[in-house]
């Protein structure tokens, strides 16, 4: 499986749009919230509206990211990198969010994409990346600690006990 991460654009709505297809029809809540924040029909609203440029309203800059698999030309999953922690994401979001379709699970796809997605953390000048994950989600955990992940400690928010890691660039 060869992975890259690419912005969203016309060129690849149909993959975008079968990947969102699949992930609306599982009924579960689609991670980040940057690909179900705007209706993904209208396609170029919905590129214009999966990154924010500037802060505004209680949110910093982000940057989203699909997971192109390169051979089959398939929509794997999805990464949104915060440029910068506020006190809300420090607390809990961190730096990237991730999620990865449905079908996709299971298979490597999530540790790939988030060593991709640190990569453009680095681009952007940030050495220690905070990521956080609900402490039954295993997968996503060893996830984080397989691209060198440590956990700082665990809290809870709205009843879910939540785990921090930390991972230094």
């Amino acid at each position: 499986m060869k992975l890259t991460l690419v912005k969203a654009s016309p060129k690849y709505q149909k993959q975008i749009t079968e990947m969102l297809d699949e992930w609306y029809a599982t009924g579960e809540t689609i991670i980040p919230y940057a690909i179900r924040k705007a209706d993904y029909h209208d396609f170029d609203r919905y590129c214009e509206s999966v990154e924010l440029k500037e802060a505004r309203n209680g949110l910093v800059p982000d940057s989203t990211f699909f997971c192109l698999d390169e051979e089959r030309d398939r929509m794997v999953g999805a990464v949104n990198i915060r440029h910068w922690l506020n006190d809300a994401l420090l607390l809990n979001g961190g730096h990237i969010g991730d999620g990865v379709r449905p079908s996709e699970r299971r298979k490597g796809v999530a540790t790939q994409m988030i060593g991709l997605a640190l990569e453009e953390c680095r681009k952007l000048g940030i050495d220690r990346v905070m990521m956080a994950c609900n402490k039954e989600n295993i997968g996503s955990a060893k996830s984080i600690q397989n691209n060198g992940g440590v956990l700082e400690n665990e809290i809870t928010v709205d009843g879910e006990v939540v785990q921090r890691y930390w991972i230094a660039l």
